[in-house]
Order: structure tokens, then C-alpha cells, then sequence
């Protein structure tokens, strides 16, 4: 069984809910007001994949060896919202190698793994802080494995899939005496349509600086199992990220 510290999401999000009663939306946004971010993970991966007939491999990453076999990222965050409603995209890329860890099937090998995702949600305000809403995420994965055998035997397989998972998605969020920004998020998808289950948790904690600028950090875990096909047309994602999330936005 999987063990991952949620602890630094629980904290953020039981303090916010002790103070929703000083929480208020500090902008009247009679119009659409916009604000975009770009951020930084830092990531964690924990789970399974395979491609085609090749055995199932563990992956099992920090964020210091993500980062030390990361080719490329990019990360962006838009939003507008109004007094009834609030539209928002995140585009998330990443391109990595990690090791893979020695199992009982397999000695050694590499995996790379190619990932983008991006997710539109629409949401209602139902209370000034408290908003719900649906949502989708389109979510592209191309995985090559080279692996080599208790036997010395050598196996190889790349493969690529692209989903569209349906969410369901509830956010809280305000802002303490004008300047200190709370958060959390969460939704849930998939549902077959796609993926098998997609899950995802996010809990932020901000300063703004200006009627500008702002900057936050969080926690964000996103989880993911995708196993479809069989044979030499399977392709299994089993695989959480989770990891500490630093933001800097723009308000306009």
C-alpha cells in the first residue's frame, strides 16, 4: 500500500475551513477579472506502467531525481471569473528518464516518459466562497521502456495514448484581511471514460503583493490509472504525482 504524507494538504485545508467566517472574495468582479500564473512542481511519482507485452515496472521517484532527469517543463495556470462564475485552464508538460527499480522480474533499465495534460473546469460561485463545477482533462502520455530481465533477457516497448477524462470539481477558496490568499481544490474523474479513476488535491496558501502581483505555495497530488488494451495493445499508467507547488501570478 501506497504511503504518502498528506499532511501539509490537511493542514492548510483544516486551517482554512476554521476561518471561513473571516474569508471573503476582495475584488468585486461585476465584470470578468483575469489572473494567470506560472508555477513550478516539484515533484514525486509512485506507481506502475507498462507498454505492449513487457512486464510491469515500478517507478518510484523523488522530486531530486525527477528534477536531475528532467528535459524539459512547462507549467501555466488561467483564470477569469465574475460574480457567478469562473472559467480556468492548467497546461502541465513534462519530459523525463528515470531508472527503474529492481523488482523480481526485472534487474535493470530505463523508462522516459513524455506527459502533457491540460484541464478546463467551469464553476459556479454558489456561496462567496464556495464554488462547484465540471470540468474535463485531455491527457497525452508517450512511455518507451528498456528493460533487462532476472535472466539477462533484454525487453523494449514504446507506446502512446491520448484520454479525455470528465471531472467533477469543488473548490473553496477567499482571502484573509485583503492581502493572504487560501485555497483548496479538488476533483474527480475518469470514470471509465477515459481513465479507469483520476483523483486530484490541491491546498494553497498566498501572499499578494499589489493589485499585480501575487505569489503562492501549495501541495498537489494527482492520481491516475489508465489500463486499457491487452497484449501487444496494452498500456497501463497506474501512477500518483504529488509534490510541493510554488506559483507566481498576474492579476489583470
Amino acid at each position: 500500500m501506497k504511503k504518502i504524507n498528506l499532511v501539509p494538504l490537511l493542514t492548510i485545508f483544516f486551517f482554512f475551513t476554521a476561518k471561513t467566517t473571516l474569508l471573503s472574495q476582495d475584488i468585486p468582479v461585476k465584470k470578468w477579472h483575469y489572473v494567470g500564473e506560472l508555477y513550478m512542481m516539484f515533484p514525486n511519482m509512485k506507481g506502475e506502467t507498462t507498454v505492449a507485452n513487457l512486464p510491469e515496472v515500478e517507478v518510484d521517484a523523488d522530486e531530486s531525481a525527477i528534477l536531475g532527469n528532467l528535459e524539459f517543463g512547462a507549467m501555466f495556470y488561467l483564470e477569469t471569473t465574475n460574480d457567478d462564475w469562473a472559467i480556468s485552464s492548467d497546461f502541465i508538460y513534462m519530459k523525463l528518464n528515470q531508472q527503474l527499480k529492481a523488482t523480481n522480474v526485472i534487474t535493470s533499465g530505463a523508462i522516459t516518459m513524455e506527459q502533457m495534460a491540460w484541464q478546463v473546469d467551469g464553476l459556479k460561485h454558489l456561496t462567496p466562497w464556495l464554488e462547484l463545477g465540471l470540468g474535463g482533462r485531455l491527457v497525452s502520455l508517450g512511455t518507451a521502456v528498456e528493460a533487462t530481465g532476472v535472466l539477462n533477457q533484454s525487453h523494449a516497448g514504446s507506446a502512446s495514448k491520448t484520454w479525455y477524462d470528465p471531472l467533477v470539481v469543488l473548490r473553496t477558496q477567499g482571502t484573509l484581511k485583503e492581502k493572504w490568499l487560501l485555497q483548496f481544490r479538488g476533483d474527480v474523474g475518469g470514470f471509465g471514460v477515459g481513465s479507469d479513476f483520476s483523483w486530484q488535491i490541491q491546498a494553497n496558501a498566498g501572499y499578494r503583493f499589489s493589485k499585480l502581483f501575487q505569489t503562492t505555495i501549495g501541495y498537489r497530488y494527482i492520481g491516475i490509472d489508465y489500463d486499457k488494451g491487452e497484449g501487444a495493445q496494452r498500456f497501463l499508467y497506474a501512477i500518483d504525482t504529488y509534490g510541493w507547488v510554488v506559483r507566481f501570478g498576474f492579476n489583470f
